[in-house]
């Protein structure tokens, strides 16, 4: 598939932002990407007609009841076969910030079971508790399974923004133990937060935005084809969205959020 044949569909609803960022991260790569408002996307029972699929950030819903949990069932209720079948023909879902809590809600992510009745983890209140808007560091922790970081070396440290009050990854304390060992061996950890330096963040602040378990940024399915991350990739896309360009003799065209975006395009023109 060519790059300008491939079609992009970033879902919105009431309370999302940053879809037109992730669009315009798309089009830069000679993308087309569409924002599509969920009921638009089910009266026309249009999903399976897209290439990719992006749960962009935000506050679906006022966040009511849990960060995503509304966007997720209102989602499952109405397109959930499709869903389903989207996932299951190796198309690449992503979900950022927001998006990840709705795809830890479905139960796509961590995805131990497929789409689940219940959740297998959560994305709980931040850890000092507190809105968090501010650039972090991720190491990339995926040994090439996840296909949205393949262009990125594994243990190379990223600075990426959060801005979320809802991030703290965390699975049921009695499975805790064995959930990281599934997560470790079947290669579905991807990102962790971490020092400028690359060592872990130990759930502690500032290092760690919301004291998610084993410094937990984001993860992806047993497949690679589905990731959540708490970090905004759409806002380091371009160098001058670094916080300080400015400072910088020759600030780079990119930041690092174009990886992200760019192995999700190589993944599709390839595979399909």
């Amino acid at each position: 598939m060519k790059k300008t044949d491939m079609r992009v569909c970033v879902v919105r609803v009431g309370g999302t932002n940053c879809d037109a960022e992730t669009e315009r991260s798309f089009e830069d790569l000679e993308v087309k990407a569409e924002v599509v408002h969920l009921n638009q996307l089910a009266r026309k029972r249009a999903l399976l007609e897209y290439d990719a699929l992006v749960f962009p950030g935000g506050f679906s819903f006022g966040d009511y009841v849990r960060a995503g949990a509304i966007l997720a069932k209102g989602f499952l209720a109405k397109l959930g076969k499709d869903l389903k079948v989207f996932v299951d023909e190796g198309k690449p879902v992503l979900g950022i910030c927001n998006g990840f809590q709705m795809l830890v809600e479905t139960g796509l992510l961590p995805g131990f079971g497929g789409i689940t009745e219940y959740p297998e983890a959560a994305l709980a209140t931040n850890v000092p508790i507190g809105y968090r808007c501010r650039w972090v560091h991720l190491k990339h922790e995926n040994s090439g399974k996840c296909i949205f970081t393949r262009k990125i070396p594994k243990g190379k440290v990223l600075r990426i923004p959060v801005a979320h009050a809802e991030g703290r990854f965390m699975f049921p304390t009695e499975s805790e133990k064995g959930y990281l060992e599934r997560l470790l061996n079947n290669d579905q950890l991807v990102f962790r937060y971490c020092d400028e330096k690359g060592i872990p963040a130990e759930g502690k602040y500032p290092p760690s935005p919301n004291g998610s378990f084993y410094d937990i940024a984001g993860i992806c399915n047993p497949d690679g084809t589905v990731f959540g991350l708490m970090p905004h990739p759409e806002r380091a896309y371009y160098g001058w969205q670094l916080p300080d360009w400015t400072r910088m003799e020759t600030p780079p065209r990119y930041g690092d959020g174009k990886n992200i975006f760019e192995s999700m395009v190589e993944y599709v023109t390839r595979s399909f």
